[in-house]
């Protein structure tokens, strides 16, 4: 009798939305994508759940409500972490999730999407550096005071290009994310702020939800160019499982885990296996015939099995790869060094 690939993998999803403002329970297996049972039943040991901020205008009142929304929905995260053990575990550092793992306990590791949340106040980081927070997408669609994002707004009045890339205030918080041990998402970010985060940042970057441009040429997908810098650099490209990413104007069911294959053979054979990831985008759009919640995780590795990734290989995509990456921001916190791949000549 043949194994189960899904065996003994510590998979780590980068990439989950949670419902807002008055979303199901996570405790209860209900119509979310991603619940405490179906984590379990898909053996998925480790999720970053998302504090969406959607972009609004950028004055007092917007910002002051962005900001509250992201502390409130960190709260919701966590949560999940109740102190009775019903639920999962705040995991702060790798060796948190990895421990969790040991125990059979669900590590959750809060994160925020779209800086948006820190309107024009950088010291917001330092609070969200003490909720747990372990990366911050720089935008969302709609540019915002960090950086030129691959979708303007035009309804808030955005250009196609406004800071050309990352702004001034945008370079000082990648650094003091760098210094907080924050790692940069570029997922939603213009190709040109995407390179110069690449170039800006001490610790690699990555794309927590993000597929190949080569395979469907949508402008949240990345080029070439982009996966050669996170190769060169040590990033990573965490493969997202939105059907609009996967292939031009596709609905989710049309699509199945052979899509999502497709897309990772194409960054592994690219960039290599060290830089490629999964983050699905439940219940924020993602999932694909086969795949439509965690419960269905094993369902992708098989398909990775069958195309020939052995079982180290599946360890690395699932989330080792990502661990590698956490414990870099953990060692570059704090430090003048640079932690990057090609600093250290590897």
């Amino acid at each position: 009798m043949m194994s189960d690939p899904h065996d003994d993998l510590l998979a780590i999803d980068t990439h989950v939305d949670i419902p807002w403002p008055d979303g199901p329970s996570p405790f209860e297996d209900g119509p979310r994508c991603v619940d405490l049972p179906k984590l379990k039943a898909g053996r998925v040991a480790a999720v970053c759940f998302a504090a969406y901020v959607p972009q609004g205008p950028r004055d007092a009142p917007g910002h002051l409500a962005a900001h509250g929304r992201a502390r409130a929905m960190l709260e919701n995260i966590h949560e999940m972490a109740p102190d009775d053990a019903s639920g999962g575990v705040i995991a702060r550092t790798a060796d948190d999730i990895e421990a969790a793992f040991a125990k059979g306990r669900l590590a959750i590791l809060p994160a925020i999407e779209n800086g948006y949340a820190l309107g024009d106040d950088i010291t917001t980081l330092d609070a969200f550096a003490q909720s747990g927070v372990r990366y911050i997408t720089l935008t969302h669609n709609g540019h915002n005071n960090i950086a030129d994002a691959a979708i303007p707004r035009r309804d808030l009045g955005d250009a196609p290009v406004e800071h050309g890339g990352l702004s001034a205030f945008g370079r000082e918080v990648i650094a003091r994310m760098n210094q907080l041990g924050i790692l940069v998402d570029i997922s939603h970010s213009a190709k040109s702020t995407m390179l110069q985060a690449v170039a800006a940042s001490r610790v690699p970057v990555l794309a927590t939800h993000s597929c190949m441009r080569a395979l469907c040429d949508h402008p949240r997908n990345l080029d070439d160019e982009q996966l050669d810098a996170l190769k060169a650099t040590g990033g990573l490209v965490q493969v997202t499982i939105v059907s609009n990413f996967l292939r031009p104007k596709a609905r989710a069911a049309d699509l199945t885990v052979a899509d999502i294959a497709d897309h990772i053979d194409y960054a592994v054979e690219r960039i290599g296996i060290d830089h490629v990831g999964i983050g699905t985008d439940f219940d924020g759009g993602g999932g694909v015939a086969g795949y439509m919640n965690a419960a269905q995780a094993p369902n992708l590795t098989a398909e990775l099995a069958r195309r020939g990734y052995d079982h180290a290989a599946l360890r690395q995509i699932w989330g080792g790869n990502f661990l590698r990456l956490l414990r870099q921001a953990e060692v570059g916190a704090g430090s003048g060094n640079r932690t990057r791949a090609s600093s250290l000549g590897s």
